[in-house]
Formats: structure tokens, sequence, C-alpha cells
């Protein structure tokens, strides 16, 4: 029998694609929580999958739209992609979440397969470092002013709908213009999304513990526009450059919102809105760097 666990009521929350990995660890996985005298929760839209290779009995059910407040741990299993999509609707009500990378390149997720176990035995003490990382918030409001509310934890893209056309944004920063763009696009990014698609566009590496945005154009028409990091508490004011700009906006690659050529974006840090990552005590920032984007290795 494993010792009995300090957090009693774990939610497992898999990626949305079949992972065949799935049907060795999980039976194994939920077995393991409930020696621990821990109640194992999954989300209903998840439960067709996981029927096909645990128990009912095993398990209870929790709704899509759930705040968790029934749930003291929150156990992920797929890539950064899953963690991303569960993050950005936190709030806090959320509980920790113990990230875990069933792929290769995770940069988010804090643990491997080989470590599930170990780690997973100190979080349910509730003794695990937490890292609070806050969502950034979006509003987007049209000419009527009806406003619709996002949020994202790694980034949000403004990009055309149409291949191969440019985009023309307007952005204020603290109600100062800073620039008027056209080219393939802009991202404006938070730290931990530095490494994604702003790094791809030639963006800079922002360490996660540094509070700033940064905003990198995609293909600028004019080689005037460079990447701008910026303080965190930054509100930034985005607006279509011209009557007929049809643009799309894209947040954290996962979620996509048509804009009208009369919107306007508003974007700035949320206070309230914001998740816990159970921290891996084996890992620094440089050690992911090193061994996820061979940074500053020589090749030999």
């Amino acid at each position: 029998m494993g010792k009995k666990a300090k957090l009693k009521n774990v939610c497992i929350v898999l990626k949305p694609k079949l992972n065949s990995e799935f049907s060795s660890i999980l039976p194994t996985l939920v077995s393991w929580l409930r020696r621990r005298s821990v109640k194992v929760y999954f989300q209903e839209d998840q439960i067709k999958l996981i029927d096909k290779i645990i128990s009912c009995s095993s398990y209870e059910i929790i709704g899509n739209d759930s705040n968790f407040k029934d749930v003291d741990l929150i156990v992920t299993l797929g890539g950064d992609g899953t963690l991303i999509g569960l993050s950005r609707k936190g709030s806090r009500t959320t509980p920790p979440i113990f990230g875990v990378n069933m792929g290769h390149l995770g940069f988010i997720t804090e643990f491997s397969k080989s470590e599930l176990y170990d780690e997973l035995e100190v979080a349910l003490t509730g003794k695990s470092p937490l890292v609070k990382v806050h969502l950034f918030k979006v509003e987007v409001t049209n000419k009527k002013g009806k406003k619709d509310r996002f949020y994202f934890i790694n980034d949000i893209v403004f990009n055309q709908s149409n291949i191969s056309r440019l985009v023309t944004v307007r952005v204020k920063a603290n109600e100062e213009p800073v620039y008027t763009l056209s080219g393939d696009g802009l991202i404006i990014s938070s730290p931990i999304g530095s490494t994604a698609y702003s790094l791809a566009a030639g963006g800079p590496i922002i360490h996660s513990d540094v509070k700033s945005l940064v905003m990198t154009p995609i293909c600028p028409h004019s080689l005037n526009y460079r990447p701008i990091v910026l303080p965190s508490s930054t509100d930034l004011e985005v607006r279509p450059g011209g009557k007929n700009e049809q643009i799309n906006i894209t947040l954290d690659g996962q979620q996509a919102i048509s804009l009208e050529p009369t919107d306007i974006v508003n974007i700035k840090i949320s206070p309230s809105r914001y998740v816990q990552f159970i921290k891996n005590p084996n890992k620094t920032y440089f050690h992911t760097l090193k061994t996820k984007f061979t940074h500053g290795r020589r090749e030999l």
C-alpha cells in the first residue's frame, strides 16, 4: 500500500487525440492513486476514451466547464498544447497543475513519464514548489461598444485570413503610438510564449521570471520594424490598419477569432486570472533550453 496523500482529489486531463500509451499508463496511474486513498476524476468529454481503458467504477466524472472546485490537483497527460488549453481557462479556483509530457518537445510541461510517480508522490503531500503565471486578457470591442473577452497564456497572433496577403495593424502602448505595421502579421507574446511562435519569427528568448511581453512582427514589409520587449503592465491597443482589412486573431494557436475592420483589441495582464504549475525541482530554465532547443550547445 502507498502512503496516504494529503491531496485527496485529483483530476486527470488527457490530450484530445488518442495516444497508444494511455492504455498502459492510465490503469496503472489510477490504481496507484487509489492505493493512496485519492479520488480520481475525468472530464465528461473524455469518458468515451476512458471507458475503453479502465472501469467506470474507478473514477468520478467532472463537467467540462467545471471550475475544479472539488479538485485539489490536476494532472495533465499530453504536451504543451494540453497544458496551454487547460491554462487558458484558469482562475483563482483552479488547483495546481502537474504537467506530464507524453511527447518530445514539451517546454512548459515540467515532468517526463519517467518522473511521473516519484514526483507525483511529492506533489500529493502539498509540499511541491509552485510557479504562478498570470494570463493576459484580450478585449475585442466592436463599433457598437460590445465587448468580447478572451485570454491567452502563450501568445496572440494577428494575421490575414487570405494566403499571401499583407496585414496592416496600428499599435498603441499606454495610448502612445508604437507601430503602423505592414507585413505577414504580429505576435504579442508572454515570456512563456517567447520560445514558441515568437522565437521562430525572430523574437528574443525571455526568461520566464521576467515580467514582460514582447511584440514580434512577422516578416515586416520594412526592416525598420523590430521586436520590442515591454513591461507586463503595459496596456496595448491594436486596430486593423485599413477600412477593408480582414484580420484574424489566434490565441495560443488554439482559438481563432475574425475581426471586423472597425474592431479594437485591447491586451493587458489579468490580475485575477492565473494558473499555478507544480515546479520540477530537478530542472532549471537553462537546463530546459539546452535540452529542448540545444541552445548554447556546440555541435560536434
